[in-house]
């Protein structure tokens, strides 16, 4: 019996990564076995940059607000702590645009947020038990101050709308890839 050789599969095969070769230098780009090797490292490198690019670009939203908050004389943790004790929940994303695009609308989360103390564990703080009053009395000055802050937090409320609507369609078009994706891989 002749021995079955697949040449159509295993061509296509070398074919395949050769092109991914394209555009590199010397015998990389051309010769299979060293080509093979380096679309190999490189598939290595873009799987790791991948991760690695969502943490620089969250490393640049909080080196922007915290360039922002500074100019109110507080620092980036301080500010975040406080944004925690105060649920206030907006993403760091959504927090740099604002402080970029928006000043007015950060400088009004910043004054919302500024006498705020903050929890230094908020999932892991003790529960203690408490009456009625005393959270009658914390909760008058803080309605004394959403008071003074109103037309601010009105503000807010409406950049803070925009700017998650804009975020809206791009984690929309996401998910929709990520569906079209697992369509193909199904496929295949």
């Amino acid at each position: 019996m002749p021995r079955s050789v697949n040449h159509v599969a295993s061509k296509a095969r070398r074919k395949k990564v050769l092109k991914m070769a394209k555009g590199y230098f010397g015998r990389r780009k051309n010769v299979w076995t060293v080509a093979k090797n380096a679309v190999e490292k490189g598939l290595t490198y873009a799987y790791r940059d991948r991760k690695q690019k969502k943490r620089n670009v969250r490393s640049v939203w909080i080196v922007r607000i915290n360039a922002a908050v500074r100019e109110y004389g507080m620092s980036y943790s301080e500010f975040i702590g406080k944004c925690n004790a105060t649920n206030i929940t907006l993403s760091r994303k959504a927090l740099a645009d604002l402080a970029l695009n928006h000043p007015e609308a950060f400088k009004a989360i910043i004054n919302e947020v500024k006498d705020a103390t903050p929890v230094s564990r908020p999932d892991n703080a003790p529960k203690a038990k408490t009456t009625a009053a005393p959270e009658a009395k914390v909760a008058a000055p803080k309605k004394a101050a959403a008071k003074k802050a109103a037309p601010a937090a009105e503000v807010t409320a409406e950049v803070v709308a925009e700017t998650l609507a804009e975020e809206a369609p791009v984690k929309k078009a996401r998910a929709t890839k990520a569906k079209k994706e697992e369509e193909t891989k199904d496929a295949e």
